[in-house]
């Protein structure tokens, strides 16, 4: 750092040099670094002197190396930035700059004027650009400064002072500026954006293995592995070195090999090369490496499709996509040009005109024949949608899960233990005069027997189990860490629609809207006539055809399907253009005349020639259509009845609305709106494909409704059931009208027929008064015979049993922004959230994650992403082998996967707490054995060491974890912290129970008549003694005993006898351990260098003893799990109050009766309550 600049920096404040980035989904503090070359220099010689054991910190911890050589500078003149992101995790990056042309802002010869703003970048002022270039100048050449974190670069902006993601360089982009984007790049601006973005790929490393290799030696785990091989060495424990090295030399291979592979398989998932046709600035079309994509380039969509590479508007003609592999949903849906507004563009607000990164275009159709189907990049690489997800996988936030942070706290109590134990070690060896040399050898090899080196490995063999488990029932996970947190969940959420109840919904009928009331309703459309109804149950849907097959939303097939309608495939396009005179999307042909027995006879066929797609933002979808004559055009529109409504004219809205729909929807029908609009009869062809959408949908004539039967699979109930039984608590978020949903919730068991529900009715602000919400009891529910049922008397002290908070997603959206305080106590009891969008299905997890639930999410995918991927559990029914919509996705089409998730997660959490506990006593039981021994100067032997390590230890941890999943599901949850009375309290007796016995042990050998005593001398291990034998045969049996013990079932896992070959294995070491004690053969004396014991009572006091260790533990496990540590703790400690927030709340309101306050008025600005009489 140059003088000048050190000045700078001393004048500044101390947050000088960091800039933090807060977003909608990250949120990180960058802060820079500039190198100091005597820091570096000084570092190296310290490396050398600590021979590499700094550099190896440095890599374990590389913000330290950035810490250490360089200082903290402005980021403008940065070589390093450190990045702490959400999550306090800190990061590194080397800032890079790269050479751009000099010419990089000269205006091209065909730029000019308005032109000029989008022929740098999309929707990019060219001050903003030059920001990137401003004081950079090296040499007279143009440089750009950026870092890549997490796949994404970001670049230097001078007037922002500070890095900003490349996508963000756009963000003020219109879509009027993406339209005019339509004519293209010239090759020349293409190559000189190309030096900014970088290649349009998704780049999955793919390290060699000789990579991978050095990462995995020099991970903690395998240093403290070699260095424990290098101790045993100099200990003469040669075969027990040369085995360990070998196992771990194998174990590396196998982690090697998997890590790549499955680097492998997700480098060819994502990896997505093809040659598509890009038009340039001169109307030519060719052929491009979608590599070389850059926003602002303009492609043409095949009529027969594409493999999307990037993210695009699309701005010409419609086209039919499958987003399977990025929302698990395998219904096509369909997309429609972009308007040409002057409104910022957003992929997530304009998702129904985007075309996104690996979806499928499986049909592209154009609005006119000289026009081709035409889209704008607007992302690519790891800036598309795509990109996020996969970035999501490669860098997943870190799982704050209790009981992975447990675990290295107790690592590092365990390192405590053996530095008390090294004290005690270095008395007694120091009264018997042992060498220093020596000493040292005996302290350190304590370490590596009190801290477990395979434990990491050990506590992940349930997860893997479960894994394939699961694999095997067809549901897929892509986050094997998350199987564990499944088995804490206490909340799920589902989808209503192709989750709880079918997909394809089953016409039932139609009430038409006369005379300003509904007339009955007719379940034949064959009595309809030739209405607008029959027109716009005809047209007024996406659906098209794919190899003759009609694709599209079931809804919308079964409604085409009563109409008996079809879609036509035979006319030719020249025919289509004759007939109506102009380009059509789709034709609907009526039923043949002899099939058509009632009322007036259809024979015109209706011609689809503009689609407006569904949006569940938007609650509706509409179609333009036309007849071949010279009649207008037509629209028709279907949706959410209340949206429908209050689209059309008053006078065309039924006095009885509201009366028919709740009739219909609280008996949980589905059921949609449909309007009529005729336009003007002298507008042209052109002029219908340049209307916008909200001057389409407007004015409209109300039809009717359109009824579908809601039908609830017949998995849903008994799995709600079996929830509820289980105490978990499960809730309803959908798209769907409030009393349909309502209906739903009440028919699969989430709310009682007999419990009170109360609607949260909440209205944002207007300009004389704040925000207000408002509690309203429902109307009883009606029983099977049609009488209402009346509601249970409140009775506040069972959980659920008293009301329920149902809300729609606009109460909910009010409440969230202007009432928190109300939102925490409405999550607490809210069962039926209705008419959610997707951003709000994830605000509702979120929130109630924020109440500390563990939360599970189950949906079909295609509005549920953000909630799938924002919840603890997410499970995307789908079928897809695996999709990045969610950890875990289904191909049971059912939430009968729900269950099953949970049980193998519990059982999972389980065998790793039982693997975890067996593991640390192993390493208790060796240390105590070698405690005792170390008072006679002696020690175990090689080949006794490697018997318990690995025929032993290594078997009892790998079969453990094989125990499948209990049965049923039990109210009980299991603990999910290692510091919890329950795991310590049987860790503390188990481990004091072992030292009485093999004390004892000790003690009796030593009163043996033919007992003679070991020599103690500074030699040291001499071998055999009876001290050693003893122990030997008594800690034997403790490894077993207590792998018996902790392998419990009930009620999270089946019994220990359903693990066959784990019951078979123990059955046969306990029959060796048993030869062992009483008649072992001379051979194996002397491979185990044991002594010959002939008091065969002796022998049988040493079973008598393990009997007893049994017997005693056994008992305290069950003592245990019955809470009985529990019971004794009460008296000594002061009970505290649950840590989770959600229970803090829900015992606030148990014991306040008067909330909710029924039919008042609370307003946000004072939190008054102003009763309405």
């Amino acid at each position: 750092m140059d003088a000048d600049s050190s000045k700078l920096l001393k004048s500044q404040p101390s947050g000088y040099g960091t800039v933090r980035h807060s977003g909608t989904t990250v949120s990180m503090e960058v802060t820079g670094y500039k190198q100091v070359r005597w820091r570096v220099i000084l570092c190296h010689i310290l490396t050398v002197l600590t021979v590499g054991i700094l550099w190896l910190v440095f890599y374990w911890k590389p913000v330290l190396e950035v810490l250490f050589k360089c200082n903290p500078c402005h980021l403008c003149q940065s070589d390093w930035v450190v990045i702490k992101d959400s999550f306090n995790q800190r990061f590194i990056e080397r800032v890079r700059t790269e050479e751009i042309e000099d010419d990089w802002f000269a205006p091209s010869a065909e730029s000019s004027g308005d032109d000029m703003r989008t022929t740098l970048a999309i929707g990019v002022l060219e001050d903003d650009w030059k920001d990137t270039l401003q004081l950079q100048k090296q040499e007279e050449k143009s440089v750009i400064r950026y870092y890549t974190f997490e796949g994404l670069r970001y670049i230097w902006i001078e007037k922002k002072g500070s890095f900003c993601k490349l996508s963000d360089l756009d963000e003020s982009l219109s879509c009027e500026d993406i339209h005019k984007q339509q004519k293209g790049l010239s090759t020349h601006n293409q190559i000189r954006k190309r030096q900014v973005y970088g290649r349009n790929v998704i780049e999955v490393l793919v390290k060699s293995y000789f990579t991978l290799l050095v990462q995995e030696v020099l991970n903690p785990f395998y240093i403290f592995q070699i260095f424990s091989i290098i101790l045993w060495v100099t200990e003469e424990y040669y075969y027990y070195a040369v085995c360990i090295l070998f196992i771990s030399v194998i174990s590396i291979g196998i982690s090697l090999y998997q890590t790549r592979k499955q680097s492998v398989t997700l480098r060819n998932m994502v990896k997505l090369t093809l040659n598509v046709q890009v038009r340039r600035d001169t109307g030519e079309v060719e052929m491009v490496n979608s590599q070389h994509l850059v926003p602002g380039d303009c492609i043409v969509i095949a009529e027969d499709g594409i493999q999307v590479p990037c993210d695009a508007a699309l701005l010409t003609g419609e086209c039919m996509v499958n987003e399977s592999m990025l929302t698990g949903e395998s219904v096509p849906v369909m997309k429609t040009p972009l308007p040409d507004q002057d409104v910022n563009y957003s992929s997530e607000e304009h998702k129904r005109h985007t075309l996104f990164c690996g979806t499928q275009v499986v049909q592209s159709k154009s609005y006119s024949e000289e026009q081709p189907v035409l889209a704008v990049v607007v992302r690519t690489g790891f800036c598309t949608s795509k990109g996020e997800l996969i970035s999501s996988i490669l860098y997943p936030k870190p799982l704050g899960f209790k009981f992975y942070k447990d675990a290295m706290k107790f690592i590092i109590f365990l390192g405590v233990l053996a530095l008390i134990g090294d004290i005690y070690s270095i008395v007694i060896l120091e009264k018997q005069k042992v060498s220093v040399g020596r000493v040292v050898t005996r302290i350190l090899d304590l370490i590596t027997i009190i801290i477990p080196p395979a434990l990491p490995a050990a506590m992940t063999v349930g997860t893997i189990y479960a894994q394939d488990r699961l694999k095997k029932y067809g549901i897929f996970c892509i986050s094997p860490p998350r199987i564990n947190i499944c088995g804490k969940l206490k909340l799920i959420c589902f989808d209503k629609t192709g989750t709880l109840t079918e997909e394809g919904l089953d016409y039932w009928g139609v009430a038409l809207a006369t005379d300003k009331n509904f007339d009955p309703i007719i379940h034949d459309t064959q009595h309809l006539g030739s209405s607008r109804m029959l027109h716009a149950l005809a047209t007024c849907h996406s659906v098209t055809l794919l190899n003759n097959q009609p694709i599209g939303d079931p809804l919308d097939l079964k409604m085409i399907e009563s109409t008996g309608w079809t879609l036509n495939d035979e006319i030719t396009n020249l025919d289509i253009s004759r007939t109506f005179g102009m380009k059509v999307l789709a034709v609907m042909k009526p039923p043949l005349v002899e099939e058509q027995p009632y009322g007036s006879k259809q024979e015109t066929i209706l011609g689809i020639i503009r689609h407006f797609p569904f949006a569940s933002t938007l609650q509706r979808m509409s179609v333009i259509t036309k007849k071949p004559d010279d009649s207008p055009f037509e629209v028709y529109l279907k949706g959410a009845p209340e949206m429908v409504a209050s689209l059309c004219l008053k006078e065309t809205v039924p006095a009885d609305f509201l009366e028919v729909l709740r009739y219909y929807a609280k008996d949980g029908y589905r059921i949609l709106g449909l309007a009529h609009k005729t336009l003007n009869q002298d507008i042209t062809f052109e002029a219908v494909h340049m209307l916008e959408r909200n001057s389409v949908e407007s004015e409209l004539t109300f039809l009717g409704f359109l009824i579908m039967k809601n039908i609830l699979k017949p998995e849903t109930k008994p799995v709600i059931d079996n929830l509820i039984r289980a105490n978990f608590r499960t809730v309803m978020v959908t798209g769907d009208n409030m009393l349909t949903a309502l209906n739903v919730a009440r028919n699969c068991g989430m709310v009682g027929w007999t419990d009170k529900v109360i609607f949260a009715n909440a209205s944002p602000p207007l300009a004389d008064k704040p925000a207000c919400v408002k509690f309203l009891p429902s109307d009883p529910a009606p029983d099977l015979n049609g009488t209402e049922l009346q509601p249970q008397p409140e009775n506040h002290t069972s959980e659920q049993s008293y009301y329920h908070f149902a809300l729609n997603g606009k109460s909910f959206a009010v409440i969230y922004d202007y009432f928190p305080d109300l939102l925490e106590k409405i999550l607490l009891r809210g069962t039926v959230y209705a008419r959610m969008a997707p951003n709000q299905k994830t605000q509702l997890v979120e929130s109630l994650q924020k109440l500390e639930y563990t939360v599970g999410m189950c949906g079909d995918g295609a509005n549920d992403c953000g909630a799938l991927k924002a919840a603890d559990a997410g499970i995307s029914l789908s079928d897809s082998e695996a999709s990045v919509a969610s950890p875990f996705t289904s191909k049971i089409d059912n939430i009968e996967c729900v269950p099953m998730v949970i049980r193998e997660g519990r059982a999972s959490l389980i065998t790793s707490f039982g693997v975890f506990k067996y593991m640390a006593m192993y390493s208790m039981i060796q240390f105590v054995s070698v405690l005792i021994l170390y008072t006679i100067n002696s020690n175990l032997g090689d080949w006794q060491y490697l018997y318990f390590d690995l025929v032993i230890t290594t078997t009892v941890a790998i079969l453990m974890g094989r125990t499948g999943p209990a049965k049923a599901l039990v109210a009980q949850r299991p603990v999910g912290s290692l510091i919890n009375i329950t795991i310590l309290g049987s860790l503390l007796l188990q481990t004091v129970l072992v030292i009485l016995i093999q004390v004892l042990t000790y003690t009796v050998t030593a009163t043996q008549s033919w007992f003679v005593p070991a020599t103690v001398s500074s030699a040291g291990n001499k071998l055999p003694n009876y001290e050693n034998t003893a122990l030997f045969c008594i800690s034997g049996f403790q490894y077993l005993i207590l792998a018996t013990v902790l392998s419990k079932g009930q009620p999270f896992r089946k019994p220990l006898y359903s693990n066959v070959l784990f019951l078979v294995a123990l059955v046969l070491l306990y029959a060796v351990m048993i030869f062992l004690t009483l008649y072992p053969l001379q051979f194996m004396r002397k491979i185990l260098q044991l002594m010959f014991i002939g008091d065969l009572k002796f022998k049988l006091l040493l079973l008598g003893f393990a009997a007893l260790q049994f017997f005693v533990s056994f008992l305290f496990e069950i003592a245990i799990d019955n809470g009985f540590l529990n019971i004794c703790k009460r008296p000594l400690c002061k009970r505290k109050s649950s840590q989770k927030l959600y229970k803090r709340l829900d015992k606030e309101l148990c014991y306040n009766l008067a909330w909710p306050p029924l039919n008042e008025i609370i307003y946000a600005e004072s939190r008054n309550i102003v009763i309405v009489e």
